[in-house]
């Protein structure tokens, strides 16, 4: 069995224009400072990183790490969540997606597509050069709109969408291999994996590519009321990332899982700070001790109640008295009897 590692915290939804959240420097001393080891950032958030300066420079790279260390903080990923939703995305969100992308590309799907897949290939070539072996990302979604089976849907329509999601990826999966890096798909709403049937759907098209992988986040099953602990227990082979977020289903008589269209703080189900929901992390964390998961235990901080500063000082508390430090031996190994192989056989009445 293996420890965690961690607390560590993704910056996606601290990084600002005013400090400590405007520049790498200081944003990772703010996140030492609440005791974090470790860092996820957010390739897309130039005020943080440049992914493309990373993906060509070693010394940029190095000096990446060195701006973290000097504060005894880690990098533990690359995220390309908003460039990864770009590789495949249904002409009824071009509009609202658009915004994901380099002014450039904008109003261009062809182009901005083509600009996410170079995005998410520099992403993983920066990983390479930073010693770091996962990679978070989303895997966009073509099929998203047909999610519910009403007007009912044209025969192949799924299969079709899957199929080109799985082609559009298989190119940055062989170059994720190239570099040794897995790609961790987050299993979120809104994306074409979103549960584990999906994901097997997809896995079955890339040829059980052995860097397509799961970034595992709870709270997103919790809104789909998926049995997020059974999960663990089947796709244990393929988890590699883990956001420690948490959330709540407080299903009423006026709604349930589809939440009648409210915002986040009227919702049924919501995303709320560590320990302010009903995520069971004390499972959770010895289900991935039990599976020997290494990585990271990484908050992404999401809640429409709590303010962020006070759930990331929270959130590096409550992820440290989560990890189980792995035991070297057995609790019995007091009453070990010594016995050998001869003994076995004869306990067992075979002489």
């Amino acid at each position: 069995m293996k420890t965690l590692k961690g607390p560590a915290i993704f910056l996606a939804q601290f990084a600002g224009d005013e400090a400590p959240f405007d520049s790498l420097d200081s944003i990772g001393r703010w996140a030492a400072s609440l005791g974090y080891k470790g860092v996820q950032i957010p390739s897309w958030d130039k005020r943080l990183f440049d992914v493309e300066k990373a993906a060509s420079s070693k010394d940029y790279c190095d000096e990446i790490t060195g701006i973290l260390g000097q504060h005894g903080v880690a990098l533990t990923e690359l995220s390309t969540h908003l460039q990864g939703q770009l590789v495949a995305v249904h002409p009824a969100y071009d509009e609202m997606f658009d915004g994901f992308a380099a002014p450039e590309v904008r109003g261009n799907p062809k182009a901005r597509q083509e600009w996410a897949v170079n995005q998410v290939k520099a992403a993983i070539k920066a990983s390479h050069l930073m010693g770091i072996n996962a990679h978070a990302t989303f895997s966009g979604a073509l099929a998203w709109p047909y999610v519910y089976p009403w007007p009912q849907r044209p025969a192949g329509l799924i299969e079709t969408a899957f199929d080109e999601l799985a082609r559009r990826w298989s190119p940055i999966l062989d170059a994720a291999e190239d570099a040794g890096v897995d790609i961790c798909y987050e299993i979120h709403p809104g994306e074409d994996l979103f549960d584990g049937v999906t994901f097997e759907m997809f896995l079955e098209r890339v040829r059980n590519h052995p860097r397509a992988n799961i970034l595992y986040d709870p709270s997103h099953f919790v809104l789909q009321q998926l049995d997020y602990l059974d999960f663990i227990d089947i796709y244990a082979d393929r988890i590699r990332m883990f956001h420690v977020k948490d959330a709540e289903f407080n299903p009423t008589g006026r709604q349930g899982v589809y939440s009648g269209y409210q915002s986040w703080v009227g919702r049924a189900g919501r995303f709320r700070s560590l320990g302010d929901g009903q995520v069971d992390f004390g499972a959770i964390f010895s289900k991935l001790a039990a599976i020997d998961f290494d990585g990271w235990a990484v908050l992404e901080w999401e809640c429409a109640l709590k303010h962020p500063e006070d759930g990331a000082r929270e959130g590096a508390e409550f992820i440290k008295n989560h990890i189980i430090r792995v035991t070297e031996k057995a609790f019995d190994d007091f009453a070990d009897g010594g016995t050998d192989e001869a003994a076995n056989r004869r306990i067992l009445g075979l002489g």
